[in-house]
């Protein structure tokens, strides 16, 4: 995620510091359940089994499963006892702001034998819940769906939920950080998604954690004359015999929550290749195809430069998606970034900025995702970091002015918002994820000069594909690579109070802490 920090008062030069099935189920007859408030549910557990069937032990006891995996600054996100296999969503759109029919598969494989099981579920009224097509009893508490399957679900099977419910399009909810407004987007004439941290609980019933995975269909219903937009490849495009369109979509990757993306509007595609013929697709507002297109067109050439150093883009396609809304931030959402139209029509150096932070997540971020919050650090300040050197080598801004007015405000950030691998919950997303973590970074390669620094980021992005990873991992495979234990170098520079000397520059100073 690309924080505007810029267009919320933050106003700075360019030299300056900136932080910068058929959805089907209208008509069809319903069970309507009886939803209990506020059910107790006994102690959460922290984390969940390692996924992976296997055979139920014969004196197996089914218990629930724990409401969230027990992260520190979030520890209802997430759910335990299951594994998520693949999402189905099919969502049946009507107008901007008017609620409509949704329905959700989660197809799931218990990794405990399990009496019941949560889904992170806010919001929306909960029409019907069946698990394997048997109606389950159903229980909100908060922003936990609490699930009770007619028989217990031993350990190693298969089983499949289905969540009936209609959606509301207006749900949104409010961060004091970068993020502020979070969950459906409205835009003139129909909606886009921001998820980050957590708000796909808002959209759809989820395993909702940044280190959690799994691939999604979407089948999308518009009006005639709307296109819907998802994650991933078009599979097909089927007129309903009433007239309205089904947009079928497929993840190609399995994707965490926070980086799913669907919308809604008059949007054109526009097509393009980038390096190796990878197939770039942009989602366009018809009216913007032509004033967003110099910038969009240079996405090839920001893939070649992130590639010389990250390697191969991690995934099947890419594309940007043009927000015609008032979004405070650019999204990393999976293979369709979204970037805000005023961005695209506005000043060269902050346009590529944006693109290239939300492109650098598809490798760290997106491809290796972050494996509890804290690790927040690891995602953002390799986006940023990036994204400003790409700018210094291409007429923008200069680098290294940025890294030392960083390490000027450094201490300051760690007062205000915790030190790089150690947010709060409410300054997750505030400027030292930004800056001050891509300042880690560049302490590190003033520690260990260039080359080593590449081979360490080729490295991590190599090692850890597809998967989640931490400080600690990040930690260790620096030192393996660099051929030194860079512990007691990076941990003054990630936890505590106080800003390290800067390598190189001994003549940078941190300006004094205001309360």
């Amino acid at each position: 995620m690309k924080a505007s920090f810029t267009r919320r008062g933050i106003r700075t030069r360019r030299t300056a510091l900136a932080l910068t099935g058929a959805v089907g189920i209208t008509g069809a007859a319903v069970l309507t359940l009886t939803l209990t408030h506020g059910e107790h549910h006994g102690p959460a557990r922290a984390g969940r089994p390692a996924p992976g069937a296997s055979a139920r032990p014969p004196d197996e006891i089914p218990s629930p499963g724990a409401r969230g995996l027990g992260d520190p600054l979030l520890p209802l996100d997430g759910n335990g006892g299951y594994t998520v296999r693949r999402y189905t969503l099919a969502f049946d759109w009507r107008a901007p702001g008017t609620p409509f029919a949704a329905a959700a598969t989660v197809s799931a494989t218990a990794t405990q034998a399990l009496s019941r099981f949560d889904l992170d579920f806010a919001g929306n009224t909960l029409h019907t819940v069946t698990v394997d097509g048997t109606p389950a009893k159903a229980v909100r508490d908060g922003d936990e769906l609490v699930v009770t399957p007619g028989r217990p679900i031993a350990r190693g099977r298969a089983f499949s939920v289905r969540v009936a419910y209609t959606a509301d399009p207006t749900q949104r909810r409010h961060r004091d950080d970068a993020i502020q407004d979070y969950g459906w987007v409205p835009t003139p004439d129909g909606t886009l998604l921001s998820l980050q941290p957590d708000g796909a609980k808002m959209i759809f019933p989820a395993d909702d954690h940044p280190s959690v995975r799994a691939p999604f269909t979407f089948r999308i219903t518009t009006p005639p004359g709307l296109t819907a937009v998802a994650n991933g490849r078009l599979v097909e495009r089927v007129r309903q015999p009433d007239g309205r369109i089904r947009w079928t979509y497929d993840s190609e990757h399995p994707v965490a929550a926070q980086l799913v993306q669907m919308a809604v509007g008059t949007y054109a595609f526009v097509d393009g290749k980038g390096p190796r013929g990878l197939p770039v697709r942009d989602a366009v507002p018809q009216d913007l195809v032509t004033g967003t297109e110099a910038y969009r067109a240079l996405t090839p050439q920001h893939l070649a430069w992130l590639e010389k150093r990250l390697g191969p883009y991690p995934f099947r396609r890419y594309g940007v998606l043009v927000g015609d809304a008032d979004l405070p931030v650019a999204l990393e959402t999976q293979s369709l970034s979204v970037v805000p139209s005023s961005d695209l029509l506005g000043d060269r150096v902050d346009a590529e900025r944006n693109l290239v932070h939300e492109l650098t997540h598809h490798w760290t971020g997106d491809s290796v995702a972050i494996r509890r919050w804290s690790d927040l650090w690891l995602s953002e300040g390799h986006a940023r970091f990036y994204e400003l050197l790409y700018s210094d080598t291409h007429d923008g801004i200069d680098f290294e002015e940025m890294m030392r007015s960083a390490y000027e405000q450094h201490d300051q950030w760690r007062h205000d918002d915790g030190a790089p691998a150690e947010p709060t919950e409410p300054t997750l997303f505030r400027q030292m994820r930004y800056d001050g973590s891509a300042l880690v970074l560049y302490a590190l390669r003033e520690k260990v000069g260039e080359d080593t620094f590449d081979r360490i980021e080729r490295s991590w992005v190599t090692t850890y594909r597809g998967r989640a990873a931490g400080t600690r991992d990040f930690v260790r495979l620096a030192s393996d690579v660099a051929r030194e234990d860079l512990t007691p170098f990076l941990t003054p520079w990630l936890y505590g109070p106080h800003t390290p000397p800067m390598p190189g520059h001994p003549d940078w100073q941190v300006d004094p802490v205001q309360d």
